[in-house]
């Protein structure tokens, strides 16, 4: 059977690496030679050439950079009272350590974090959609430090409530996609358990978007099959799988367990390493995988979020995703890419 025509959209998972001008402007700032405005300016500039970067290289979701973060709990961290960031730990495997909150209480939100920054870039995105993306509850939950009290199942239900809130506000702002990360689910050791209790609150979360896509994002590797079978049980538009970090491995889930009713969004783009990934490579697996598959679109992305790679790279890294699109929707799509 040959593959089934599909729609084709490329998005990157998620934040890229700072350029060199906002990263001296950022230790001006600490060091009181520039002002709040002016590395406000800067970060601005920033996010709008990384907004460009991505129109450029024909993606159909973008997103703003996500520049100032330092970690993808951080920002949350700072919006909500009962948790702090405290020491740094290593995030899973890779030269980037995150800092790790710590919860002495149920989460309550002093403001939000999403809505702000739609309305100031989604504008610029235009014709391409605007994608934001929160930290998944189970791994919000599961890598932060608890008080002896706090259950980390019912901690996830609360973190859960208040992403809920964060995504209904940056959906009415113009909003057009939101993306529920939960790397968590990918480590060897991860119980199924917490991939039905993922996929309950990752439902909740795309209950609130409205009518903007909804992705639950599982990278820095594959989960394990009683896992991804759980996470599929998930009520969103679509599931996005880490191919590109282990091929073969993903053709063997993704071929044997499917992606129930949703949509595919396939990690090819290495996002872990600066070498260029051969486009032929790319659609071959893209090919293998899509088959038998039965939807009415697929996205492709990289394998993780490209801050883990040097700007310049990041950049490249996007181009091949839109080279990869638009190879993609040539070989197995129907209509433009995204369309």
């Amino acid at each position: 059977m040959g593959v089934v025509a599909a729609r084709v959209w490329g998005s990157p998972l998620g934040s890229f690496p700072r350029n060199r001008v906002l990263r001296r402007a950022l230790r001006d700032f600490e060091r009181g030679l520039i002002g709040y405005d002016e590395l406000e300016r800067v970060l601005t500039s920033s996010s709008l050439v990384l907004i460009g970067a991505q129109l450029s290289a024909g993606m159909s979701y973008v997103v703003d950079g996500m520049l100032e973060w330092h970690d993808i709990f951080r920002p949350f961290v700072s919006a909500w009272r009962n948790v702090t960031p405290t020491g740094l730990l290593r995030y899973f495997d890779n030269n980037f350590f995150y800092r790790v909150p710590h919860f002495t209480g149920k989460p309550e939100a002093t403001y939000y974090v999403w809505a702000s920054r739609v309305k100031r870039y989604a504008v610029f995105a235009e014709p391409a959609g605007f994608k934001v993306v929160v930290p998944g509850p189970v791994t919000f939950a599961y890598m932060s430090k608890r008080d002896p009290d706090l259950d980390p199942a019912e901690l996830a239900s609360s973190i859960a409530d208040l992403l809920a809130n964060e995504v209904r506000l940056a959906a009415e702002a113009g909003a057009s996609m939101v993306q529920v990360d939960e790397p968590l689910l990918s480590d060897p050791d991860a119980d199924p358990d917490l991939g039905t209790l993922a996929a309950a609150l990752a439902s909740k979360i795309a209950a609130s978007a409205g009518p903007s896509k909804t992705v639950l994002a599982l990278y820095y590797g594959l989960p394990e099959p009683r896992v991804y079978e759980r996470v599929l049980d998930a009520k969103v538009t679509c599931v996005s799988v880490d191919i590109g970090s282990s091929p073969r491995d993903s053709v063997r889930l993704v071929k044997s367990k499917g992606f129930g009713s949703h949509c595919a969004v396939l990690g090819l783009v290495n996002s872990r390493v600066i070498y260029e990934d051969p486009l032929h490579k790319l659609v071959e697996t893209a090919s293998e995988i899509l088959r038998d598959y039965e939807g009415e679109e697929v996205g492709v992305t990289t394998t993780v979020w490209l801050d883990l790679i040097p700007y310049e790279y990041s950049v490249l890294k996007v181009r091949l995703l839109g080279e990869l699109v638009r190879e993609l929707s040539s070989k197995l799509g129907v209509g433009k890419p995204g369309e």
